[in-house]
């Protein structure tokens, strides 16, 4: 969903982890593929088998974000991350940051790349909601579904709320910063070392190091960077109505939820509040109503996780990845959503 819950990502994600192999080779374009018009995407496949695991960053995050969890997958099958329009090493679309967009975007890069279905989506936060809409879309090519924390469609009303007006405040507060940030960064004043650019950038996250460092803060300055970022932020509440207008059955397609331990609204050093616990129970709630709509359906907690649960705990994705590929791989590769 909103960026606001990246920022909260953002800062779970300075913990220290271990750095993979070869960070290098997602610290440059791996394959720019013209999806139609000279506009090329970035995408980036490591291993061999069926189903091809595909994964969808959250808002404003290019692909290099699944760096714990991708070279593990590909292990297994083969595993592909990208960046969406305007992220990391792909060109600008010049239209709206809509999940139906970027879906379309998605489609006719894997099938210019022949990057042929079935396939299994893992998407977190919104990249969750673009995954369901991908799926509602092209229902025979998605054999199975990972949604990491994935943004609900009624989520920001719902949370809203619960916190009796106060999550329409911080998106507020957070939609002022954001902009700010987009227009420091088209005067070219994202500077290291300048005030503007610690509130807007700040460090690297710590898993990255070296070139690949280097490449995400030099990605993070840059004014095409934040007007695309900006533009899924702004089209956030247009995805939730593509998400809400598909919504239906998922029939027996496998699915796991994965949902955050941790509330990203709560302070660390102090007992949880019970605004930021009835949050919680009710974001848990969405994800179970979610994980209900296929009869392979299931929503875990992942204890010691926020936001990013991919970054804080790795392995839990790993895990729900390889189940969620079991399970297709026993079954008829053609899927339809149920009526």
């Amino acid at each position: 969903m909103k960026r606001f819950f990246l920022l909260a990502a953002m800062l779970v994600s300075q913990a220290t982890l271990a750095a993979p192999v070869n960070q290098d080779d997602y610290a440059h374009a791996q394959m720019r593929v013209d999806i139609g018009g000279g506009r090329k995407m970035n995408v980036f496949c490591k291993g061999s088998g069926s189903p091809t695991v595909v994964f969808e960053s959250g808002s404003g995050q290019a692909g290099w974000d699944w760096l714990l969890v991708h070279p593990v997958i590909a292990r297994k099958t083969r595993a592909c991350l990208y960046d969406r329009a305007g992220l990391g090493f792909s060109d600008a679309s010049g239209r709206p940051g809509s999940g139906a967009n970027a879906v379309d975007d998605l489609h006719r890069l894997l099938s210019a790349a022949e990057i042929k279905p079935p396939y299994v989506l893992v998407g977190h936060s919104s990249g969750g909601m673009m995954s369901q809409i991908y799926t509602y879309t092209y229902p025979q090519e998605v054999v199975g579904l990972v949604l990491v924390d994935a943004g609900h469609e009624d989520e920001v009303a719902r949370l809203n709320r619960v916190s009796a007006g106060r999550f329409d405040k911080m998106l507020a507060d957070y939609q002022e910063g954001a902009k700010a940030c987009v227009a420091a960064a088209q005067k070219g004043a994202l500077v290291p070392g300048s005030e503007v650019f610690q509130q807007c950038v700040g460090p690297a996250p710590r898993m990255f190091k070296g070139s690949l460092a280097k490449a995400y803060l030099s990605n993070r300055v840059s004014a095409g960077y934040w007007e695309a970022a900006q533009s899924e932020d702004d089209n956030d509440p247009i995805s939730a109505d593509q998400l809400r207008a598909a919504r239906k059955s998922f029939g027996d397609l496998p699915l796991a939820y994965l949902t955050r331990g941790v509330s990203p609204y709560a302070d660390p050093t102090k007992p949880p509040s019970e605004m930021s616990k009835a949050a919680e129970r009710d974001v848990k709630t969405m994800h179970d109503e979610i994980a209900k709509l296929s009869t392979r359906g299931s929503n875990r907690v992942v204890p010691a996780a926020g936001h990013s649960i991919h970054v804080d705990k790795p392995q839990a994705v790993i895990d729900a990845t390889l189940d969620v590929l079991k399970q297709a791989r026993s079954l008829p590769r053609a899927f339809s959503p149920g009526p």
